[in-house]
């Protein structure tokens, strides 16, 4: 007879097999969706010293955020780096949202089941009425599906509303290497740390379980193809402590990052773009992901102007510039490149991508990655 132990063991090799397979099958439907659509191509190799096409939550023009597919299409439409946003779940796991609030991004509003768990709490200093991630275990997670977040913008996604699981960080990366494989060619990760105060005061700080799997994946050194992004400060700098991985000090257009708030200090985003503070930034991140608006403003009639100086003062310092977030749809233009009054009709991003690309910019976040690889590849 088999002792306890073996009988163990080999039920949880069976459970663990039976899960690794699960997944490997989530991820090759994610990968078989995405060749489906129209708007894959093949892989092209890119020119070393072109901007970088960061793919903004994923494809996210062409489908729900933050999923496997939308992943898996901005990466076959050329992206050269993915972007999932990070929060924690109550068991500690990292998953992909754009906020910790899912009530906007999923269907967990028809889950009768969880109707108990919608609450209000202030996070990052804003009062929120939802569903948060923090309150729901991974398996209770995985049982919500993806909606379209921005429906009267991109009506036509709406279409897959229900199909796509929330994806693990693990996820996200297996799939990486997985298409890494398919297409021949080296694809970047680019996380976020969302709501890193709040989560640190929950007792689920983001960072050390962020750098932990990227070490068992083997995102351990500068030369990884991966940048970690916030817009706080102080966990930037905690993470400049515990590893060589290069980061990224997102910027707003006013205010303060919010543990600067919580400390009581009074550094502000404006201070953080002169020329002293790029570079304070310097020395504990490789680069700024700032709103497009702070290379190129717009004026009182909502059209392009004169680039500021971002860029060059950013690379004075050497800072590496990565703006966000460029959209192709009229709701998000200038209004001399919209194509009519229709908010989700597009129009002349193309003319709007030059601009940002001639200040000299190192990379962008597009939530329609196929249209900066396709200017990118005619400059």
């Amino acid at each position: 007879m088999l002792s306890n132990l073996l009988r163990t063991s080999l039920l949880c090799a069976g459970l663990l097999g039976a899960a690794l397979s699960a997944q490997a099958d989530t991820i090759q439907s994610a990968i078989d969706w995405a060749q489906q659509q129209p708007s894959a191509k093949p892989s092209q190799t890119k020119d070393a010293k072109a901007p970088l096409v960061i793919a903004h939550r994923g494809a996210s023009g062409y489908v729900p955020e933050h999923t496997l597919a939308a992943y898996a299409l901005a990466v076959l439409q050329g992206a050269d780096y993915i972007e999932p946003d990070l929060v924690m779940t109550r068991d500690g796991q990292l998953v992909a949202r754009h906020d910790n609030e899912l009530g906007l991004t999923t269907d967990v509003a028809q889950h009768h089941e969880f109707a108990d768990r919608k609450r209000t709490q202030t996070v990052d200093g804003v009062s929120l009425e939802g569903w948060f991630s923090e309150d729901f275990t991974l398996a209770e997670l995985k049982t919500l599906r993806a909606i379209e977040r921005i429906p009267q913008v991109r009506p036509a996604n709406q279409r897959f509303d229900g199909q796509f699981e929330i994806p693990t960080l693990q996820e996200i990366i297996d799939l990486v290497k997985s298409l890494q494989l398919s297409q021949q060619r080296v694809i970047g990760l680019y996380p976020e740390t969302k709501h890193p105060t709040h989560f640190q005061h929950l007792g689920l700080a983001i960072e050390a379980p962020l750098l932990a799997v990227l070490k068992r994946n083997g995102y351990d050194s500068a030369q990884a193809p991966v940048y970690i992004q916030s817009f706080e400060v102080e966990n930037l700098k905690t993470l400049s402590r515990l590893t060589s991985i290069r980061l990224i000090q997102l910027l707003w257009t006013d205010g303060q990052p919010y543990d600067q708030q919580a400390l009581g200090t009074d550094l502000s985003y404006a201070q953080m773009i002169t020329p002293k503070g790029l570079q304070a930034i310097a020395r504990y991140a490789s680069g700024i992901g700032p709103e497009k608006s702070m290379i190129i403003p717009r004026d009182a009639a909502g059209n392009l102007t004169t680039p500021t100086h971002l860029v060059r003062d950013a690379h004075a310092a050497k800072l590496k510039v990565h703006p966000y977030t460029f959209r192709a749809e009229n709701a998000f233009l200038p209004n001399n490149l919209r194509s009519g009054d229709v908010q989700s009709e597009r129009g002349d991003i193309d003319a709007e991508l030059r601009a940002f690309l001639a200040t000299g910019i190192d990379g962008l976040f597009i939530d329609q990655p196929d249209i900066a690889v396709r200017l990118r590849e005619t400059r």
